[in-house]
């Protein structure tokens, strides 16, 4: 069967960056943040409805990749966003920034450390400030790199990796919660990996496979409140992430999905626009899978 347009328009081009990676830098082609794919094998611009019109989002690691299209795709629904990013990550953020306000809505934008509880107050409380209120929390931001034997995971790789990936997820749920109310959601960023055990990301993995039963813990807890918890577990994804932490074999590798492409963060966003609205009222402590295809035991 010939190769669609929209699979030859976003081949993986193998590459590596520095940590955390930068997506202005990235080969072309980049990252797409808005396309989606048509029936006929082309793309066209993702369709808004008014879906979130009113709302206020803080969407960590917004600066790119999937943070990145969900603050553009809220935006086109209506609602403002927090994006936050580490400091050396301005100019993509800068960027996200300027994308959210070419469709009319606010971003804001704070460069901090997740790792620090104090820091994960700071957010809540710039949003409060700044939105003058939150409705949607995204805990998106995380980080991996690839190490093939746990003799070789370093100790403080692991502490690191959870340090990121799922202490913050805690302290901001945690300290967002007071200021949600009936119909709010929590939505996070889990992984695939979750789900099929990928050996040379030890780390990682069991910080996707803690934010999943998180959501369904906390979801239960909150699920009186009318306020949902979901999560969404991508499969491959190009994003900044990638060239950053994979080695160039292994993105040779990366399109190795059923439909026989990775994803693009446009593809992923979406699912975020479904849980964070009114259209998925009545889901909460599960998990999306935009994965191309692969089947997972949930």
């Amino acid at each position: 069967m010939a190769e669609s347009q929209f699979e030859k328009g976003h081949q993986i081009p193998p590459h590596n960056q520095e940590r955390p990676g930068k997506q202005k830098d990235m080969q072309d082609p980049k990252p797409v943040s808005t396309q989606l794919p048509t029936e006929d094998g082309d793309y066209q611009k993702y369709k808004a409805a008014g879906k979130l019109e009113g709302k206020k989002a803080i969407i960590t690691g917004g600066d790119s990749g999937i943070g990145r299209a969900i603050a553009i795709l809220f935006a086109m629904e209506g609602a403002d966003s927090l994006i936050v990013e580490l400091p050396d990550e301005e100019e993509d953020a800068q960027e996200t920034k300027k994308r959210v306000e070419e469709h009319g809505r606010k971003c804001y934008l704070l460069a901090t450390d997740i790792k620090e509880k104090e820091n994960c107050k700071k957010i809540i409380d710039t949003a409060l400030d700044k939105l003058g209120g939150v409705n949607i929390l995204v805990n998106n931001a995380g980080t991996q790199i690839q190490v093939e034997k746990i003799k070789d995971l370093t100790e403080h790789t692991w502490e690191d990796t959870f340090a990121t990936n799922i202490n913050p997820v805690f302290y901001l749920s945690k300290y967002v919660l007071p200021h949600l109310k009936s119909g709010d959601t929590i939505i996070n960023n889990a992984s695939i990996n979750a789900y099929v055990g990928r050996p040379d990301l030890l780390d990682y993995t069991s910080t996707k496979g803690a934010i999943v039963s998180f959501t369904r813990a906390l979801s239960n807890q909150v699920a009186g409140e009318g306020i949902r918890v979901n999560c969404v577990c991508p499969g491959p994804v190009w994003t900044p992430l990638i060239p950053a932490t994979m080695t160039k074999e292994t993105q040779k590798g990366f399109h190795q999905t059923p439909m026989g492409r990775a994803g693009q963060p446009s593809e992923v966003a979406t699912c975020f626009v479904f849980l964070a609205s009114q259209d998925s009222s009545f889901i909460s402590g599960q998990s999306l899978h935009p994965n191309g295809g692969v089947v997972v035991n949930g």
